[in-house]
């Protein structure tokens, strides 16, 4: 069987999903998460992946954002031993954060369709998601994990593409809405 390749994240009613953690990420309005009350039911879900977690996925500017901060975070211990595939074809070995676990370099879609290929469990992509538009398209991803913030920002960095393409159907696996705004959807891509 398959591995399931998830992405997972924060994002806007109107889909932009950059610099949910502030401004100094990108985007003049960032940290839309931190601007929303915070409520720990909100964001059981991110606990509930550590259940099922068994690797993690970057693009390469989601990693270099990510590495530093997350190797030596304690809100992030439980991925410090994990496995972590890293897409880049420019970032090159010597580039890798060191002591953050195994960290594999993987230069196609072809190599993370070999990796599904493989015996293990879930992989899951935070941010990245130049490289999640490309695992969609290539028909790699099997699920979408979103907590949707209460926030417009008009522009930004989108999970889901503008392009045309034929229609992707997604069932909804479980649903959930907060009292400061936010909402949980999960679904699995229907093939």
């Amino acid at each position: 069987m398959a591995r399931e390749l998830v992405w997972t994240g924060f994002m806007t009613l109107d889909g932009v999903v950059d610099s949910p953690g502030g401004s100094s990420e990108g985007h003049r309005s960032g940290g839309w998460v931190l601007n929303t009350e915070f409520l720990p039911e909100a964001f059981a879900l991110k606990g509930e992946e550590l259940q099922e977690t068994t690797a993690l996925m970057f693009g390469r500017r989601s990693y270099e954002a990510f590495a530093p901060i997350w190797a030596e975070s304690e809100d992030h211990a439980d991925y410090k031993e994990l496995p972590k595939y890293v897409v880049s074809t420019s970032l090159q070995e010597g580039a890798l954060v060191e002591n953050w676990g195994p960290i594999t370099l993987l230069r196609s879609t072809e190599d993370i369709a070999a990796l599904k290929q493989g015996d293990g469990g879930a992989i899951f992509i935070h941010g990245s998601a130049e490289l999640a538009r490309s695992l969609m398209d290539a028909g790699l991803i099997d699920r979408y994990n979103l907590l949707i913030f209460p926030a417009l920002l008009g522009t930004g960095k989108r999970l889901f593409t503008a392009e045309d393409h034929d229609t992707m159907k997604l069932a909804l696996r479980e649903s959930a809405h907060y009292a400061n705004g936010v909402i949980k959807a999960v679904y699995d891509v229907r093939r």
